[in-house]
């Protein structure tokens, strides 16, 4: 990466060296930095607008606190690129989400900078809570800073910790609301920068807290004083919901202006108690192409800064994602009954077309997978049937309500669980690794796994047909490019699919049992050993049938899923033959109980042993024997 060009970002090895500039300096700072994270992102994938919008406001913190002694906390994680810059990383940002590089959210092992992962959202008040709390239960003077922005106040954990932030004011906590969702409104002037300089200063504070006392002994007059300061504040700023929860608001102020927002934080720094800062930045801010589609920018892979983001390929096999779409458009059209429901995922989930086909029946919730999902519980309460466009991993944070307002009731509502598997660059956090052992083990609730795009379909329609709960998992990504009809068609609920018969002799057969697109890497594996290949389709219900079947026709069995071995499809396979007193050696392959780090899913498959040529190997060292000398040599020799 060429640096020539960045000569006081050069200079910049810790905070440090950052605190030791004017604010001349500081504001060139941002312009080098912005242009550093431009051609980063442009160079191997990331998050980017977010991370423009965040320059100034990342510079003014490392100006102001003493980090990482004193804590900094990013919600959502996605926009810490300038600070990981900024904090002795930037020339590991060639490796950035790539495997083996640096995570593109906070991680603590990487950064004593990185006080708490935040890969998903709405978590950042309730740590950093946590943290101030500590710190004052421990004698310690160090200030505790949550940066929450990016929609992520939309998640009901926020207010949840809001709400218990206000019954503490023994805990120093700074909250900066980052406000990204809108451009800078009138009120976000001189004026109002004026008035929340004012409101933070230290005459102002001192002038409240003399009133306070002086006043104490006329509890009316000051009842009065306080509404009088409430009115006044709340003609510039949204102040009376933060006050009313004990926590003292500031702001808007704007996120771009170092010469507003240093002093302000030196401000806010010396006081105590819950604070929160309203700062208002724009997304994809410098960088025209992003500040005109923040939202097409918000994740691109690789581009030329100078041109932008190229348009797709034509030709190019659909996404499972975009299938989903175009699904849940034509059922949609089919029947009246079908509304769509995401939780603030509207492009990444597929919903765009739906939206604005159907606006009457979309629903986006915002960052609250719980919500969305009693939601929906209400809707099929009523008549209607609901879609659940989520991702697993987020999933994982409505699991109760899956479990209460859904099972318990056996609700017709469809989950269309995307990015089911392995993710690639978002690594552990976004894995959609949990999805089949949690949901499997609910009673009522169907797991169905899709093994190409036009099957998705297919198993989409078959679920959404069924009479109670179900999840369609399908991954991130193409598929194996098989043509999606365009008939809306169930398959056999419950029923398995023969791919390929064994030729081999008795005593040698082997049978694979595919969960999902890993079928096509089970069929080429086959090849190598003339095994039997089966397309389970159904995790639950198990299609036992087919597996005792193969359990008596062959000499041993292997699973193959996209998921964690434990609790998951091939242990459903186990639990079955156990329940029919079957005995069958049988091997396991999956994910393992580790996390997957991040970088190129395929490279990541082939890492696990869930390509092709893994499965075969995996097959050959724990059967060879059973497959003959030929296969033990070529096993010794892998």
């Amino acid at each position: 990466m060429v640096t020539a060009s960045f000569p006081l970002l050069n200079r910049i090895a810790t905070p440090a060296d950052l605190r030791a500039l004017d604010r001349a300096h500081l504001r060139q700072l941002a312009v080098e930095l912005r242009e550093f994270i431009l051609q980063s992102v442009s160079r191997t994938g990331g998050h980017l607008s977010s991370n423009l919008g965040t320059v100034e406001l990342t510079i003014a913190l490392h100006a102001v606190f003493d980090t990482p002694y004193d804590r900094l906390v990013w919600d959502v994680g996605h926009q810490t690129y300038a600070h990981k810059i900024l904090t002795g990383r930037r020339e590991a940002m060639r490796g950035l989400r790539q495997m083996g590089g640096i995570s593109g959210f906070p991680r603590r092992e990487e950064s004593p900078f990185d006080t708490f992962g935040t890969a998903h959202s709405s978590t950042s008040i309730s740590a950093a809570l946590g943290m101030a709390l500590a710190a004052q239960r421990k004698g310690e003077s160090r200030r505790v800073v949550a940066v929450i922005g990016d929609g992520a106040l939309t998640g009901g954990m926020a207010f949840e910790a809001l709400n218990n932030a206000g019954v503490h004011p023994e805990a120093d906590l700074l909250i900066v609301l980052n406000d990204n969702d809108m451009s800078i409104s009138p009120p976000v002037g001189a004026l109002n920068r004026h008035l929340t300089s004012l409101l933070s200063g230290g005459l102002f504070t001192a002038a409240r807290s003399t009133a306070k006392q002086v006043l104490s002994a006329a509890p009316p007059l000051l009842g009065l004083a306080r509404r009088l300061e409430e009115y006044a504040k709340g003609l510039v700023a949204p102040s009376p919901l933060f006050e009313e929860l004990g926590v003292k608001y500031f702001g808007p102020i704007d996120g771009h202006d170092l010469d507003a927002l240093i002093p302000t934080l030196h401000n806010l720094r010396d006081m105590h108690g819950p604070i929160l800062l309203h700062v208002v930045t724009r997304k994809g801010q410098g960088y025209k192409l992003a500040e005109a589609d923040p939202v097409a920018y918000h994740g691109p892979g690789r581009f030329d800064p100078a041109v932008g983001l190229a348009p797709g390929k034509p030709g190019k096999p659909p996404t499972f994602t975009q299938v989903f779409g175009q699904w849940l458009c034509d059922m949609a059209q089919a029947d009246a009954r079908l509304v769509g429901i995401t939780p603030a995922m509207r492009e990444g989930s597929g919903l765009v077309e739906f939206a604005e086909r159907f606006p009457q029946r979309y629903f986006d919730v915002g960052i609250a997978e719980q919500h969305a999902v009693t939601f929906a519980a209400g809707l099929a309460c009523e008549g209607l049937k609901p879609v659940v466009a989520i991702y697993s991993t987020f999933l994982q944070r409505g699991y109760d309500q899956v479990i209460h307002d859904v099972a318990i009731q056996n609700l017709p509502v469809l989950f269309a669980v995307d990015r089911a598997g392995v993710v690639g660059a978002d690594g552990a956090t976004h894995t959609g690794a949990y999805d089949i052992p949690f949901l499997r083990c609910v009673p009522g609730v169907s797991v169905l796994t899709p093994a190409d795009e036009n099957e998705c379909r297919q198993l989409l329609t078959s679920a959404y047909r069924h009479e109670g709960p179900a999840a369609v998992r399908y991954p991130r990504g193409s598929g194996a490019g098989i043509a999606v009809q365009s008939s809306l068609t169930e398959l056999p609920w419950g029923r398995a699919q023969p791919r390929r018969a064994s030729g081999a002799k008795p005593g040698r057969r082997i049978a694979i049992l595919a969960f999902g697109p890993v079928l096509y890497a089970a069929l080429q594996a086959a090849e190598a050993f003339d095994a039997s290949v089966i397309n389970m389709r159904f995790v639950k219900p198990l299609d036992t049938a087919a597996l005792l079947a193969a359990a008596s026709s062959h000499d041993a069995l292997v699973t193959v899923e996209e998921g964690v071995i434990r609790g998951g499809a091939g242990s459903a396979c186990l639990e079955a033959l156990q329940q029919a007193d079957v005995q069958i050696p049988v091997l396991n392959l999956g994910l393992p109980d580790d996390w997957i780090e991040h970088g190129d899913p395929a490279a990541i498959m082939a890492d696990l042993g869930l390509d092709a040529a893994g499965i075969a190997a995996s097959v050959r060292k724990r059967f060879g024997a059973l497959l003959g000398q030929a296969e033990r040599q070529r096993a010794a020799n892998e």
